[in-house]
């Protein structure tokens, strides 16, 4: 009967402790979500911003390829922020488009990729900024190198660089169907 009482002892003690840091941790939760919020709002807005001067408006739009989460009109192009899957998960990022269905620039707004790989696409860096540079002015379907296009892959990371195509891409064909 003692071993009973002792796991039943343990098992409580567990309890209480699980219970505890599950209602911390409910609590910081519910302080920094309207934090985190507005931060990542911040960011989209500059990431708005960076690849279509001046902004947008939110406009309604229709997305086949299921990567688009939200597109931004003005009279210079669009804004769309699409989610392509990289090599260790999403990749947000912000792609402008003109008028006229050309790239105007991508801004990566979050991810998980590999520092030192697929983490330089948006690094503030010279090999980051040359990346993505690359893509401002190009239209159509796009591809990296070893897939028959004319995208310079980054060293290492060819699935992030695939992923980036492939979200430019969906960018494309979702401003295509506006018009």
């Amino acid at each position: 009967m003692s071993n009973v009482k002792y796991i039943l002892r343990i098992a409580l003690m567990l309890l209480l402790i699980t219970s505890v840091m599950a209602a911390a941790l409910a609590a910081v939760n519910k302080f920094t979500a309207p934090m985190i919020a507005k931060f990542q709002e911040e960011k989209t807005q500059e990431a708005i911003e960076l690849v279509l001067p001046g902004g947008g408006e939110e406009i309604s739009f229709t997305d086949a390829s299921g990567l688009v989460s939200a597109v931004y009109a003005s009279e210079n192009g669009y804004a769309v922020e699409v989610n392509p899957v990289g090599f260790d998960g999403a990749v947000t990022m912000m792609v402008g488009i003109d008028t006229q269905g050309s790239v105007l620039g991508i801004s990566v707004i979050s991810h998980t990729e590999t520092a030192g790989l697929g983490a330089v696409a948006a690094a503030k860096t010279s090999a980051g900024e040359t990346f993505r540079g690359q893509f401002v002015g190009m239209n159509g379907t796009l591809a990296v190198t070893k897939d028959g296009g004319e995208v310079d892959s980054i060293t290492g990371a060819t699935i992030t660089s695939r992923a980036i195509c492939t979200g430019i891409n969906a960018a494309l064909a979702c401003v295509g169907n506006l018009g």
